[in-house]
């Protein structure tokens, strides 16, 4: 399972309609299993089911007539075998049971699985699933999720886009990390969470308790005159986790937040840290 994260904007659906051939690239190369794209296209994509920017379906049409008319436009795809393939996918992902419904009546859980169902009509060695589980309710999303686990355990690779690290977290091994169209980290994800430090840097009334209570986080904290500042109004400290970001954020706020402080006040014995600047 591999996660491919970054926030909304910041190019996962264009990469990966660049891997798929949907887009030139304007530079560099692309490589789906081991042949350049667009150039080795047919043979790629027979190998490849993917699901981008969210199911599109002829609403009127059952799923068993969508799904028939898809493959139909397959060349790779024989027609002999149509019906069983069709009656197969349906039932992998859940969907048998409404499979002569029309598609306008399903719920936005159930056409998310029917555009899985499509991408498994044929044998796959790697599954693009592009946010999945955008837009749905936590049943859906619970679903979807444990769809895709079980693809993955039965032996083919699944590559998952998503902007919530929670999401990759649960379902992902491996992750990619995009920023504003630059790839800034890729590894195993036990390997993501220990790379790197997080520093924090207050400005506290009382730097003697601030940093016994950082101590107590697990951090290093140093005291430093506030630069460019002629009277600062308070001493600033900055410090180092071993955590990452976000379980630094967590561990803070869990720590130190009290009802009856504006959000992002750090309260300390009755003070307010009056500034925790991420950097």
């Amino acid at each position: 399972m591999f996660g491919f994260l970054g926030p909304n904007g910041s190019g996962k659906t264009t990469t990966i309609r660049m891997l798929l051939g949907l887009a030139a690239a304007s530079a560099g190369t692309v490589s789906v299993l081991g042949l350049q794209m667009p150039q080795r296209l047919h043979e790629v994509l027979p190998r490849v089911g993917a699901l981008v920017e969210g199911p599109a379906f002829y609403p009127f049409l059952s799923g068993t007539a969508n799904l028939h008319r898809l493959d139909a436009a397959s060349r790779h795809a024989a027609p002999a075998t149509r019906s069983a393939r069709v009656a197969a996918a349906l039932e992998r992902v859940g969907l048998s049971h409404a499979a002569g419904k029309r598609v306008h009546a399903y719920s936005l859980g159930m056409k998310q699985r029917l555009g899985i169902a499509n991408a498994l009509l044929s044998p796959r060695e790697l599954l693009v699933l592009d946010e999945p589980t955008n837009g749905l309710d936590p049943q859906g999303t619970r679903e979807v999720r444990s769809l895709v686990r079980s693809l993955a355990a039965d032996g083919a690779t699944v590559f998952v886009s998503s902007h919530l690290l929670a999401e990759v977290e649960q379902i992902c091994t491996h992750a990619a990390i995009m920023s504003a169209g630059r790839l800034v980290a890729q590894g195993p994800l036990a390997e993501l969470r220990q790379a790197g430090e997080t520093r924090i840097r207050l400005l506290t009334p009382d730097a003697g308790t601030a940093s016994e209570v950082l101590l107590r986080l697990g951090m290093s904290p140093n005291r430093s005159p506030e630069a460019g500042t002629p009277e600062p109004a308070g001493d600033v400290l900055t410090a180092v986790a071993a955590a990452s970001r976000l379980a630094a954020r967590r561990t803070l706020w869990r720590s130190s937040w009290r009802p009856g402080y504006g959000c992002g006040a750090f309260p300390l014995r009755g003070r307010a840290w009056r500034s925790a600047l991420w950097r």
